[in-house]
Order: C-alpha cells, then structure tokens, then sequence
C-alpha cells in the first residue's frame, strides 16, 4: 500500500529542480513562449520600422543637407537649415514663426474646451439617467467622421450668403452676416467650435472609463459628511480622475498642436496667414514648394517643442499629485 502511495505521488525526474532535465525543460519552453511572442508583434514591428523609424531617421539626414527631389545630388551644410529658423530675416524664419504662433493660440483657445465640455458632459452621463447610452452614442458619433467630411458640413453651416447657422441668427433678430470663416476672430471660434464638435466624445468616453473607476464609498462617505455636489466634485472626482486628467490634457494639447484639416478645409489658411498652423506651413514648404530639407528641420523643431510640453505637463501633474497625497 505505502509503495503504491509512493509511486502515484512521485515527482517526474525532469520535474525536480536541480536535475538536468529541468533545467532544460524550462528555458526551453520560455523561449518557445518568447518566439511565439515576437511573431505576434511581427507585423506590428514590421511596419512601425517601415513607416516610423525609417521615415523619422531619413528625416533628420533630410534636414541636415540641401535635398531636393530636383537637384543630383546633396550636399551636408549640418545645421544651417535649423539656424536659419532662428536667424531673422531668413527665407523661412518669419513665416514658420507666425505659424507656430498660430498653432500655440489655437492649442490655448480649444486645450481648456476640450477638456472641460467633454468633463462635465462625463458627469452627467455618468449618472443613472434614461437613455444614457443613446447620448453616449451622440456625443461620440461625430469623432468617427472624416476630417473632410466634417469641413464640407461645417463650410455649409457657416457660409455668409447661404449658411444655416447665419440663417438661424436672422430668424432670433441676431447679426446675419457674420464672417465665420473670413475674419478675425470669428475664423477663431468657428475653428474651435468645429473641433470641441467633432472631437470632444472621444475625451467625453475616456472621462466616463475614470468615472466608473472611483470607487462608490468614497460618494458614500461625501454625503454622510454632508458634502454638496461641488464638494463632491472637488474632493472626489477631480482627484479620483487626475492620472486620466493628465493624460487628456497631454493628448489633447498634441492632437491640437497638430492640427492641420479644419483649418485647411474652412479658412485654408486665411484670412491672410492667420490660422495657417505650423503643420500646413511645413506641409506647403515640404509638398508644395519641394523645399524639403527646411521643412524637416521644421518637423523637428515642432516635435522638440512638443516634447518639451509633455514632459513639463507630466511633472506637473505628478507633482500636484504628490503634494495632494501628502
């Protein structure tokens, strides 16, 4: 009976530690699981090289020689196409300047829209209401159009002679003429209002996931201490949501920055330069002009900026974090 006991119970030899058998066994297996891994992420890889990696590296070789898709050949000049950026007077310094300038008002006038209307919107629906999801769907509904299909409704919501939105305002006695789309600083808000329009529920469902992350005591406990709706919101929900308020606001601060479609599609640019942003300039210089190589020393010169704001917006936020935890 004990020798039957024994032998059911007994530990394969290539199962004990310390045998050679499993010892092989083991890292065998962990390769094969490893192997199997990487096959996965194969097309992924594949094509993040093909169209990130390679693209950003012949970028920066574009950018430090005079390459043009019309000369034979092409000569290093190192950083002069960077220099020049900053050197007044140049070919490119003052219009890349005023582009950039274009794209910080922008990202100042929607970053605070964009983050506040798709919050509030969170809350309420975050709040057992009838017909929840339906409103769900129509806040987000819009985020999955086209960026083209989006300027040609808008160019007819706000056409001076025949649009919509001019035509409401003459039936409520209101200014019928104005210049949405030709004038300062109605291009302005029209431009915003199209992008807290077409892209605010996507923020809007990423608040409503931090939503249903905090825990329910904490409420419970807001309103035994007598706590109002704005105490609540202050002490509960800001803080249950900063880790998903940092990463909104980094987002939306990029997404902004690189705005390019609703200002080339409603005002292309105008009036004048006003709202032409530093991707459309970069663009114009790259694909229109062929001036290849300032245009990715452009690129890059947005991209460090646009670092520089992430980074300092992440120790921001976990500082205030750290100082709200202590």
């Amino acid at each position: 009976m004990a020798s039957d006991l024994a032998a059911t119970t007994a530990v394969p030899a290539d199962r004990i530690v310390g045998r050679p058998g499993g010892r092989g066994r083991r890292p065998a297996a962990r390769r094969r699981r490893t192997l199997i891994a990487y096959l996965f992420l194969a097309p992924f890889l594949a094509l993040f090289v093909t169209f990130v990696i390679v693209p950003a590296v012949f970028g920066v070789w574009i950018s430090l020689t005079n390459w043009s898709p019309f000369r034979d050949s092409q000569d290093f000049i190192g950083l002069k196409n960077y220099l020049d950026l900053f050197t007044a007077g140049s070919t490119t310094s003052a219009d890349f300047w005023n582009s950039m300038r274009a794209t910080g008002l922008f990202v100042v006038l929607s970053v605070p829209f964009l983050v506040v209307v798709p919050l509030f919107i969170a809350v309420l629906l975050n709040r057992k209401l009838r017909g929840a999801t339906f409103f769900r769907t129509v806040f987000f509904a819009p985020y999955v159009l086209g960026v083209a299909i989006v300027g040609v409704i808008w160019s007819y919501v706000f056409d001076t002679q025949s649009g919509i939105l001019n035509h409401l305002l003459g039936l409520f006695g209101l200014p019928s003429d104005t210049p949405w789309v030709v004038d300062t600083p109605w291009v302005w808000v029209s431009l915003v209002g199209v992008t807290v329009w077409w892209t605010a529920g996507l923020n809007t469902v990423i608040f409503l996931a931090g939503l249903k992350g905090i825990n329910t005591d904490l409420y419970e406990a807001a309103a035994l201490d007598g706590a109002g709706a704005a105490r609540t919101f202050f002490s509960v929900t800001l803080p249950g949501l900063r880790p998903v308020m940092i990463f909104i606001t980094t987002t939306t601060i990029l997404a902004s920055a690189n705005m390019f479609g609703q200002s080339f599609l409603l005002t292309n640019g105008g009036p004048g330069n006003e709202t032409r942003t530093a991707i459309m300039y970069i663009a114009d210089q790259g694909l229109s002009q062929n001036n290849m190589a300032p245009a990715s020393a452009m690129s890059y010169v947005l991209f460090a900026f646009l670092a520089i704001i992430s980074v300092v917006n992440f120790r921001l936020q976990r500082e205030r974090s750290e100082k709200a935890a202590s």
